[in-house]
Order: structure tokens, then C-alpha cells, then sequence
């Protein structure tokens, strides 16, 4: 059954316990949206389970079945091609982030919640991005399909119970590539190359963060990614930035010139550390934009640094 794990369940008895003595109207409001959540987990939990074996019209469906389907077609068109319970399961996934986010509201204020409720929201959206790179592995021509195979498994297994192995100990990472871009000073643009963020974001990673970096830093994707990543500019913006300093014999734009640069706002907008769905959004909005160069032959990434540092680690296994 979706379910909440331990310690969330934990967190939300102890965030009503204190809204019931400083605000009960608004523990009613709480109590009725968790219910909401733990009716729709159970209602998905209703759909059989994808591992199960069922025959339908002469035809075997089973998680052999499942595999060879997940790794015999691209990414965009896997909607209408995963069981419903796959599908609905997403639903959860976001009914969950809303309940949280309506905690996040309400207790913004509080320390002592924030950080909690914040970890909570941020294993959602690494989930559901995690569930794309998986996706784009499975359309990935450089990996075997040895490795899709286990990649669709573990997949699958994500699907059936809510996680699995290899998305825990990759979500960490994203994780903490987010924390140190928000602990980090806002980017200084200067001559857009990027060394003084890379250098800051670094310095709070761990070692196969540092790995990462000295064995790609080098491939033009991978640094047109990170820049994106860094700057919260696209490619197009980047390169025409550095075109116009060039032209104007600068050496420098400060923040407050980088609007008229373009002539107008960023294309990706400004990324809200308070609001977690601005991450996501941030990131769908990269995924969307390499995907369009990918298939027209643009330059540029054709990949966003959160894809390409997944597949790293997963290739490095």
C-alpha cells in the first residue's frame, strides 16, 4: 500500500500536535488533506501489482513482459504504454508533495520544521526526475542493454513499492547538489565563465561530485550543462552574453545588466529557493529546452547536468 514511511508520519503527528494548540482551524484543514492522501494510497494500492502474472487474450503480461516493453521504446512516448497503477501512482506522488507544501505553508516560520518538511518536497521531485533519467537511459544508445534491462528493473521496482536501491542512493546526490547551489552565493555573472560558482557549489559536494567534475568538466555538453545549471541561463543566453561582451570590448556584465543583454527576462525565470516547485520547474524547463536541440541538431546541451551526472554514476556501478 503507498503509504507515508516512519518518518514522515512521525513529522506530520508533530507538526498537528503543535497546530492543534496555536491554530486548530487549521488542524482540520491538515487532518482532511492527509485523509484525502491516504485514501488515494490506498485506492492505487486497489491496481494489482505490476510484478504479478496475468494472461489476457492469449497474451502473457508479466514483468518479463513489462521489461522488454520499457526497454523497446523512447522515452516521450512511454505514457500510454505504463499500467495504470504506474500512472496513478504519479498521482500520489504530487497529492503528496501538495500535502507537504500546505505544511511548508503553514509553517514556514518555524525552524524547527523547515528543514524537515523541505527534505520531504525535495525526495518527491527527485523521484519523479529520477523516473526520467531512467526514461532517457533506457533511449541512451551508450548504455548496453544489460544495464537497461537492470535499469528497467529497477525501475519497475520504484513503480511497485515507492522506491528502490539505486534511486535512494542517487537521490542523495541530487540532493545535495541543490543544497549547495542554495547555500551558495547568487551567481556574479562577471565574465560568465563560471569558475567562481563551480568553485563554491564544489567545495560543499562530496568526493563523486569531485569525480564527476575532473572527468567531464571537460566535455562541451557537460560544461554548457553546468553553466545552464550555475547561471540559471540557457545556452542561447550564454553565448549571446559573450558575443555582446566581445563586441563592446567588456570584460564584465554586472547582475543588473543582464535584462538589458537579452532585452528582456531570462528564459528560464527566477528560481524561488523557498518555493521547492520552482526547482522542478527550473529543471523541466532545461529538460525541454536540450530536448528541442537534440532533435533539431542545435548547439548546445542536449542533456540538463541533473541527467548527465545520473547516468555518470550509474555508469560508473
Amino acid at each position: 500500500m503507498l503509504e507515508l514511511n516512519g518518518e514522515e508520519t512521525a513529522l506530520v503527528e508533530k507538526i498537528k500536535a503543535y497546530l492543534n494548540e496555536c491554530s486548530p482551524e487549521e488542524t482540520v484543514l491538515v487532518n482532511q488533506r492527509f485523509r484525502c492522501l491516504a485514501a488515494l494510497g490506498e485506492a492505487v494500492s486497489q491496481y494489482p501489482s505490476i510484478r504479478e502474472s496475468n494472461k489476457l487474450r492469449g497474451i502473457q503480461r508479466d514483468e518479463g513482459h513489462l521489461l522488454s516493453t520499457l526497454c523497446s521504446f523512447a522515452s516521450p512516448t512511454h505514457l500510454l504504454h505504463i499500467p495504470a497503477r504506474v500512472a496513478a501512482a504519479r498521482s500520489y506522488q504530487v497529492a503528496k508533495f501538495q500535502a507537504f507544501s500546505l505544511l511548508y505553508i503553514l509553517l514556514r516560520d518555524k525552524k524547527e520544521f523547515y528543514q524537515p518538511l523541505r527534505k520531504v518536497m525535495l525526495t518527491v521531485i527527485h523521484t519523479l526526475m529520477a523516473e526520467e533519467v531512467y526514461f532517457s537511459c533506457l533511449d541512451d544508445p551508450d548504455f548496453s542493454q544489460i544495464v537497461k534491462i537492470n535499469l528497467a528493473y529497477d525501475l519497475i521496482s520504484l513503480w511497485d513499492s515507492g522506491n528502490d536501491p539505486r534511486a535512494v542512493q542517487h537521490l542523495s546526490a541530487l540532493d545535495a547538489l541543490w543544497s549547495a547551489r542554495d547555500a551558495a552565493p547568487p551567481p556574479c555573472f562577471g565574465t560568465m565563465n563560471a569558475s567562481s560558482e563551480l568553485m563554491r557549489v564544489t567545495m560543499d559536494m562530496d568526493e563523486g561530485w569531485q569525480e564527476f567534475i575532473i572527468a567531464r568538466v571537460s566535455i562541451d555538453e557537460t560544461r554548457w550543462a553546468l553553466e545552464e545549471f550555475l547561471f540559471g541561463l540557457s545556452y542561447e543566453e550564454i553565448t549571446s552574453i559573450r558575443l555582446k561582451l566581445a563586441e563592446q570590448g567588456e570584460n564584465a556584465v554586472g547582475r543588473q545588466e543582464i535584462d538589458s543583454y537579452l532585452g528582456g527576462k531570462p528564459a528560464y525565470g527566477i528560481i524561488d529557493s523557498t518555493d521547492c516547485r520552482s526547482i522542478y520547474d527550473f529543471y523541466v524547463d532545461r529538460r525541454d529546452t536540450a530536448r528541442f536541440r537534440k532533435r533539431t541538431s542545435a548547439p548546445g546541451p542536449h542533456r540538463t547536468l541533473e541527467e548527465i551526472y545520473l547516468k555518470y554514476r550509474i555508469a560508473q556501478e
